[in-house]
């Protein structure tokens, strides 16, 4: 009976149970089929939805409700000018530099002038020589005058010929003719003084209105000429002036939308650099031109309010307005939402919202509607990126790819 009994070590090799490499087939079975399940549920329940995105902005921040159009452009000067002198000479002093304001007339800059100093020196001494002749011409008429009147009176008497008479009489004449030549040549020495004192007034060289300085092109010791000189030694300008007060907007309208512009169509300015700011305009005129290019038609917009902070070739979106605004009130605040990108989920308004490329709903309060945009009053803030027409399929941590 003894041999016939079954050790307990071998039962636990060969009975009481399936072997050892039974369970680790099935462990591996098992995590297979989780592994398989999550991967379908990856691939067929988080598919990519293609949607529509857009942008929403603050209530005021550079979008206009009442607006039939808009385009963009940049901000440009009417009234620009590179300052040169007349003529070429070498700097001997600069006092500009870039942001300086100055006022028309002002002193830019001096070009060395001793040359210059000296013509005018020579033209004032001319002017002085013929206005000497002239004084002793006017002498000798004098005393020609009053030997003509003797002999006119020892004529009379008898006392001198009739030749000595005519002499005197001829000599007046003659100092006459001489003093008319005198005084020609007086005029003709005074004009070239002012032509000296116009070319040494060349020397100086002056704003020629109102502005700022936005560039110095020279300094002290260059040659600046009105013509350019080729080479790199010689510079056509001291600098660049702007007047503030000609700024205006230059926008690009497409071709197909220009007919919906007129002259004088208030419109709203928004510079890409201060987007709360909505500048009051209106249009000035549509450029008679079209950009083959672009297909764009050029348009003219003044800017009915001036600030320092307005500088040229800043970027400006432009609103065109089907009526000139009312007076301005404080917007209400909130974010402009599209009315296609609200949605009703359990009863409730949503917006999704996406971030990292998936959806996420946001629960949004709606207040009074902003022209054509929907005014989330909570839920949402300016900047972020919603989706236009969510599909039904949309849901909390949904993949999004923007259509084509």
């Amino acid at each position: 009976m003894k041999d016939l009994r079954i050790d307990n070590a071998q039962r636990d090799e060969h009975g009481g149970g399936p072997p050892k490499w039974v369970w680790g087939a099935v462990a591996a079975a098992v995590v297979a089929v989780a592994a398989g399940g999550a991967a379908w549920w990856f691939l067929a329940g988080n598919k990519p939805v293609p949607v529509q995105t857009v942008s929403v902005r603050a209530n005021g921040q550079g979008v206009s409700a009442d607006a039939v159009l808009q385009a963009t452009g940049y901000v440009t000067a009417r009234r620009m000018a590179t300052v040169s002198a007349q003529i070429t000479g070498t700097l001997t002093e600069v006092l500009i530099d870039e942001g300086f304001k100055v006022r028309k007339g002002q002193v830019l800059a001096r070009l060395e002038d001793t040359g210059l100093k000296a013509g005018l020196a020579a033209a004032e001494a001319q002017v002085r020589t013929a206005e000497a002749n002239q004084g002793q011409l006017m002498a000798q008429l004098a005393q020609a005058e009053a030997d003509a009147r003797r002999q006119a009176e020892l004529a009379a008497s008898g006392m001198t010929t009739r030749q000595t008479q005519e002499q005197t009489a001829t000599a007046v004449k003659t100092y006459k003719a001489q003093i008319e030549a005198s005084r020609r040549q007086i005029e003709v020495a005074q004009a070239q003084l002012r032509q000296a004192r116009v070319n040494y007034d060349y020397a100086t060289v002056r704003a020629p209105f109102d502005g700022v300085v936005t560039a110095r092109a020279a300094q002290v010791g260059e040659i600046i000429s009105p013509l350019s000189a080729g080479g790199g030694f010689t510079r056509t300008g001291v600098g660049t002036i702007v007047d503030m007060d000609s700024l205006e907007v230059n926008v690009d309208v497409n071709e197909a939308y220009i007919a919906q512009v007129k002259p004088d169509m208030p419109c709203e300015a928004v510079l890409d650099a201060y987007p709360d700011w909505k500048i009051p305009s209106h249009v000035v005129a549509v450029i008679p031109s079209a950009d083959r290019g672009k297909a764009t038609v050029k348009v003219r917009v003044a800017l009915e309010q001036k600030d320092d902070r307005v500088v040229p070739d800043m970027g400006v979106r432009v609103s065109f307005l089907a009526a000139k605004p009312k007076t301005e009130s404080r917007p209400v605040p909130g974010v402009l939402v599209p009315p296609e990108a609200v949605t009703q989920r359990d009863g409730a308004p949503v917006v999704f919202v996406v971030r990292d490329n998936r959806a996420e709903p946001r629960a949004v309060q709606l207040g009074a509607d902003v022209g054509k945009f929907k005014l989330a009053t909570s839920g949402l803030k300016s900047g972020e990126t919603v989706v236009v027409s969510p599909p039904p399929e949309l849901k909390q941590g949904s993949t999004v790819v923007n259509k084509e």
